[in-house]
């Protein structure tokens, strides 16, 4: 009997969930979270601060779009660096969830950097490293 209720209550509440704007609350997961004039000038602004920070996240599709960029990335040394990713945390300044990876250069600096991903841009490709590192 509990479990019945507990299945009634879940779609209950699911039908009372507003549909207009889910797309948006959900951080672009079903599509764009801004205009393309709304992601212009948010480009712009977030451009002032330094690349894959929690103020200019690095654009990307997808996982594997985050995967790509860190592997073309290159420590100080010349080196590759290790990455993992840590999670998801906050809203990016275009209106998306934001990722998080850890990337580490063992021997070369920095050291240790938090670099955040914003990968809901099927069609953009970010050439620029981030501070302290280049791109193979």
């Amino acid at each position: 009997m509990i479990k019945i209720n507990k299945i009634i209550c879940t779609a209950l509440l699911l039908t009372c969930v507003p549909t207009v704007s889910i797309a948006q609350d959900l951080g672009g997961l079903f599509g764009p979270s801004m205009s393309k004039k709304q992601l212009k000038k948010a480009i712009e602004k977030a451009d002032k601060s330094p690349l894959g920070s929690t103020d200019n996240p690095v654009r990307v599709h997808m996982p594997q779009g985050q995967r790509a960029y860190l592997s073309k990335l290159r420590c100080s040394d010349g080196n590759a660096p290790k990455f993992h990713r840590e999670g998801s945390t906050g809203m990016s300044p275009f209106g998306n969830i934001m990722d998080v990876y850890r990337v580490v250069c063992q021997n070369a600096q920095p050291e240790i950097t938090s670099i955040y991903f914003d990968m809901y841009h099927p069609k953009h490709k970010e050439k620029r490293p981030v501070d302290g590192f280049t791109m193979s």
